[in-house]
C-alpha cells in the first residue's frame, strides 16, 4: 500500500540574479516520511524547504498540499512579539482553539531539554537560545509535516538525543537539513539530494547515502568518459571528409555541436559536484613539551544565590601534540575551563601553569574575530595589501582573492562586507583567518555550526594532520570521533570525566559493565579440554570458497544496476511499486553482499592459517 502524497513540487523553476537555481524540480513528501535534505553550500536547501511551506513562489511549476495539512517549519532567524514570555512564544504556533492543557504542559515538557525557562522573556535570549525557543515552538505544534533548517545548532549533546528520540516517534513527516551526520543517521528514512538543481532519492537514510552517492558519482564519470569518446568520434569524421561532405550532413554537425555543448555542460556539472574547499597544512611553530597544567583546581560561581560547582580539585596536563575533545550540557564549565586555560579566568584554589612558548589561535562561536562592518579582504588582510601570508610565512604567500577561492567564496565578493554574509559563510571566513595566524595551541569551539558537509571534511582532514596542540568544543559526535584522541566530560557538580579516545569510547565508557571478566575462571578440578586439529577445509568449504568470488561479483553489477534505476527521479511518482521494489532489493542485496564478503574473509582467513601450519 503506497504512503499518500502531502506535498509535491512538480517542474518548479526558480531564478536568482537572472540564473537558474532550480528548473524542472520535482519531489514529494508522502505521510511518515522521515527524510535529510543534503546538498553543497548554495545548493537551494532552504530556498527549497521556502518553496515547500509556500513562502516562496516559484516562477514556475506547481505545488501542491493535502487540503488541510499542517506545515511547521523551524527557520535560521526567529522574530518574535517584544515582551513575550519563552512559554507563550512556544504555545503561538498553535491556533487558539488547539491551546489545550495537555499541550500546555507539552510545551514546558520541552521547553526544560533546551534548557530555557518558560518564564523568561525572549528579549533576553542570546541568538542560541532564541534558536532553542523556535525549536520548541516547532516540535509542540506537531505539524502534519515538520521541517527543521540545523536544528541541532546550539544545542548540547543531551538535548541532540534528546531531540533524535522525539523525532523517531513523531507521526507526521519530517524533513531536517543539518550538517551533523550521526544525527541524520539516527533519524533519517530516506535522502533527499539537492544536487545541479534536481533531486535525487536515496532510499536507504543517511547511514547508507555517501556509498549510494559513490556508486552515482562513478556512474557519471563512466557516462563522461563514454560521451568524450563519442565526441571524439564525431570530430574524427568531421575532420577525415572534405567541405562538401561536411556541407551534405548539417545534421550530423548539428549533433556534433549539441553533443559538445552537452558534454561541457555536464563536466562542469561533475566538477562543481567534485569541488570541496581545498587549504594547506596549518604547520605549527615549536611550543614547550607542556602546553598547560591544571594542578588541584577549583572553581565555582554563584548564580540566582546558588553556588554551583565547576572544577573540584582538577587535576590535568596537556602535553605538545594532545588533540582534547570537550564534551559537557550548555552551562556545565566548559566555557570556565577555557577561560581558566587561556588565563581569562584565575581559579579560586589551586593553580594553572602554562608552557612559556604557547601561542593560541582562538576561534570562538561568537565569532569575536570578524568585524560586520568590515571587507573580507580587509578581514583577511589588516595591514592592507594584496597577499596573506600562511602563518605569516613569508615564503608561503597568497593573493586574498585566490585565498578567499580556496573557501569557495567568489572572488567578487572580496569587497562584501562581513554581515552581508550567511552564518556557514561566516565560520569559513573564520576558518580563513585562523589558518593565517601563527599558533601552536588550536581552540576551536563549536566550530561545525552552519558548516557545510565539504568544509566540514575539510577542517576534519586538516585537523587530522595538525601536529600542534588541539581543543575542540562540540556536539558533533562524528567530528569528535575524526578528530579527538581524548575526551574531557563535563558531567556537572564539579565531575569531570576523562576518557582516552573519541565520543564513541566515551559513550563506551558510561554503559553499565555487563561483567567484569570476559573469561570466567574454571575450577581447579576441572579437565582442560582438549581440541582436535583441523586438518583442512572440507569439501563444501572449499566448494564454497570457489564460489563466493563469482556471487559478490554478481552482487556488486545488481547493486549498481538497482541504484541506477533509483537514480531516476521521475521513477518515484510514475512508478511507486516498482521505486519500492528495487528500494526493498537495494536493501536486500546490499546485506546479501555484507555476508558474502565476510564468509570469503573467514574462509580465505581459514585456508591461509592451515596453509601456514
Amino acid at each position: 500500500m503506497n504512503a499518500r502524497v502531502m506535498i509535491s513540487l512538480e517542474e518548479m523553476v526558480v531564478n536568482f540574479g537572472g540564473k537558474p537555481l532550480f528548473d524542472g524540480l520535482t519531489m514529494h513528501i508522502t505521510a511518515g516520511d522521515k527524510i535529510c535534505l543534503v546538498g553543497k553550500n548554495g545548493a537551494g536547501k532552504t530556498t527549497l524547504m521556502r518553496l515547500i511551506t509556500g513562502e516562496l513562489e516559484a516562477d514556475g511549476g506547481k505545488r501542491f498540499a493535502l487540503n488541510g495539512i499542517t506545515i511547521g517549519y523551524l527557520a535560521q532567524n526567529v522574530p518574535h512579539a517584544p515582551g513575550t514570555r519563552v512559554h507563550d512564544f512556544v504555545m503561538s504556533g498553535l491556533a487558539k482553539e488547539n491551546q489545550s492543557e495537555d499541550k500546555h504542559y507539552l510545551a514546558d515538557q520541552v521547553i526544560v531539554p533546551m534548557q530555557l525557562r518558560p518564564d523568561a522573556s525572549m528579549d533576553t535570549l542570546s541568538g542560541g537560545q532564541l534558536r532553542r525557543a523556535a525549536l520548541a515552538r516547532a516540535l509542540v505544534a506537531g505539524p502534519d509535516v515538520l521541517l527543521l533548517d540545523e536544528p541541532t545548532n546550539h544545542l548540547d549533546l543531551a538535548a541532540i538525543e534528546w531531540l533524535e528520540q522525539f523525532l523517531a516517534s513523531y507521526r507526521g513527516a519530517c524533513m531536517v537539513i543539518s550538517h551533523d551526520r550521526t544525527f541524520l543517521a539516527n533519524i533519517s528514512r530516506k535522502v533527499f539530494w539537492l544536487d545541479q538543481g534536481m533531486i535525487r532519492v536515496c532510499p536507504t537514510g543517511y547511514s547508507g547515502f555517501e556509498d549510494w552517492a559513490e556508486i552515482i558519482i562513478e556512474q557519471e564519470a563512466r557516462t563522461l568518459h563514454n560521451m568524450q569518446k563519442k565526441l571524439e568520434q564525431e570530430e574524427a569524421w568531421t575532420q577525415g571528409g572534405i567541405s562538401a561532405r561536411r556541407k551534405r550532413n548539417q545534421r550530423r554537425m548539428s549533433e556534433l555541436r549539441r553533443l559538445r555543448e552537452h558534454l561541457k555542460s555536464s563536466k562542469a556539472a561533475y566538477a562543481n559536484r567534485l569541488k570541496a574547499v581545498e587549504v594547506d597544512a596549518l604547520a605549527p611553530v615549536q611550543a614547550s613539551k607542556i602546553i598547560v597544567e591544571f594542578k588541584a583546581v577549583s572553581k565555582s560561581f554563584t548564580r540566582d544565590g546558588h553556588a554551583t560547582r565547576i572544577l573540584n580539585d582538577f587535576h590535568l596536563r596537556m602535553m605538545r601534540g594532545d588533540k582534547l575533545g570537550i564534551l559537557g550540557k550548555n552551562g556545565s564549565g566548559k566555557s570556565t575551563f577555557l577561560k581558566l586555560l587561556v588565563g581569562e579566568l584565575e581559579p579560586d584554589s589551586g593553580y594553572v601553569k602554562r608552557g612559556k612558548s604557547i601561542d593560541i589561535a582562538y576561534f570562538d562561536q561568537n565569532r569575536s574575530l570578524l568585524n560586520p562592518k568590515k571587507s573580507l579582504w580587509d578581514t583577511l588582510c589588516p595591514e592592507g595589501g594584496d597577499y596573506v601570508f600562511i602563518g605569516n610565512d613569508e615564503n608561503r604567500p597568497r593573493h586574498v582573492c585566490a585565498y578567499l577561492k580556496q573557501f569557495l567564496f567568489d572572488p567578487k565578493m572580496a569587497r562584501d562586507l562581513v554581515g552581508t554574509l550567511s552564518g556557514g559563510q561566516q565560520n569559513r571566513l573564520m576558518l580563513a583567518k585562523i589558518l593565517l595566524m601563527p599558533c601552536n595551541v588550536l581552540i576551536l569551539d563549536e566550530p561545525t555550526n552552519d558548516l557545510d558537509m565539504d568544509t566540514l571534511d575539510m577542517l576534519t582532514d586538516m585537523l587530522a594532520d595538525y601536529e600542534g596542540t588541539l581543543i575542540v568544543v562540540s556536539h558533533d559526535r562524528d567530528f569528535l570521533d575524526r578528530t579527538v584522541t581524548e575526551v574531557i566530560a563535563f558531567e556537572g557538580d564539579g565531575v569531570v570525566e576523562h576518557v582516552v579516545g573519541g565520543y564513541s569510547d566515551y559513550i563506551e565508557s558510561k554503559r553499565p559493565q555487563k561483567a567484569l571478566k570476559v573469561r570466567a575462571e574454571k575450577p581447579e578440578s576441572a579437565p582442560v579440554p582438549k581440541v582436535k586439529a583441523v586438518v583442512a577445509l572440507s569439501g563444501k568449504e572449499r566448494h564454497e570458497l570457489e564460489k563466493l568470488p563469482a556471487k559478490i561479483s554478481a552482487l556488486e553489477a545488481e547493486i549498481a544496476a538497482l541504484s541506477s534505476t533509483l537514480a531516476d527521479t521521475a521513477l518515484y511518482t510514475s512508478q511507486p511499486e516498482v521505486f519500492d521494489k528495487t528500494s526493498r532489493r537495494l536493501g536486500k542485496a546490499s546485506e546479501e553482499l555484507s555476508a558474502a564478503e565476510l564468509r570469503w574473509l573467514e574462509l580465505e582467513e581459514k585456508r591461509e592459517r592451515l596453509s601456514a601450519s
